[in-house]
């Protein structure tokens, strides 16, 4: 169920009427509820929910799990609205392997600190680059990080491929009941951390294309509320400005911008990340 253009939440499956057994408690809806680690999980008595909550006392063993279980949903609820696909959903800073490389260990530090300090690097809206060649894992590295400031820390986090922004953008042209341009660019705004991924992947047409100004519109409208962004891609730095315009470029390098390489060979054509 989407309840946003980018911004995900579970999907809800086998709606159907269930009693839970106890005196005075109404028939409800139960489903199976989408889980971030790819399972499903059955809803639960919401009478039977509130009476832990609020009829029982807070140190019972009822109240606890109740709890709980409001917890465990809304962490389940933020991980999802990340946009991470089942394929980089165990993607982890831990499960990212280096081994001996030194390129790869410098660049998994990179990625670690950034992930640790992020409080640090919200408040001084600190942007961080992952750029190399296609197979080298910056894409697992931009997910560990968003698992781990949500999942540890608390943030919200979103990610999303430059492709998808343009298209939504196009769909809006479209469609006068949907979200316009400026809803778009404000929801990838919302968010504490906001990854771009897969920029520099198209093919740029020179006047024809306004991607790069789509990229420039979302980089800025998150500069200025000091709110930080991943930019993902295969792309040289050198050559970053032709793909998000040289204003969001340098937007990305300002305030100690960081910048992670990716300069080993692919693992999809014999090397490993």
């Amino acid at each position: 169920m989407t309840v946003s253009k980018f911004i995900l939440a579970p999907e809800l499956a086998e709606t159907r009427e269930k009693s839970c057994g106890t005196p005075g408690h109404k028939a409800f809806k139960q489903s199976l509820v989408e889980q971030f680690d790819g399972t499903w999980e059955l809803s639960t008595c919401p009478a039977c929910r509130w009476q832990a909550l609020y009829n029982t006392p807070k140190e019972s063993e009822e109240h606890l799990q109740a709890m709980a279980q409001i917890e465990a949903e809304h962490l389940n609820s933020e991980l999802i609205a990340t946009g991470i696909t089942p394929r980089f959903r165990k993607c982890s800073l831990s499960s990212y392997v280096t081994g001996d490389d030194k390129a790869k260990q410098r660049a998994l530090s990179i990625c670690r600190k950034y992930a640790e300090g992020f409080e640090d690097h919200l408040s001084a809206g600190r942007a961080l680059m992952l750029m190399g060649e296609i197979g080298t894992g910056k894409t697992h590295l931009a997910c560990a990080i968003l698992q781990c400031i949500v999942g540890n820390h608390g943030f919200s986090g979103l990610i999303v491929t430059a492709e998808s922004i343009t298209q939504a953008v196009t769909d809006s042209f479209r469609n006068n009941s949907g979200p316009t341009k400026t809803d778009l660019i404000n929801e990838l705004a919302s968010v504490d951390l906001l990854v771009i991924d897969e920029v520099g992947v198209h093919s740029v047409r020179p006047g024809k294309d306004f991607t790069p100004s789509l990229l420039h519109e979302t980089i800025d409208r998150r500069y200025q509320l000091v709110k930080p962004t991943i930019l993902v891609s295969n792309q040289k730095p050198e050559d970053l400005h032709s793909f998000i315009g040289p204003r969001a470029a340098d937007r990305l390098r300002e305030n100690g911008g960081l910048l992670a390489p990716f300069t080993w060979k692919s693992a999809r054509s014999g090397g490993s990340a």
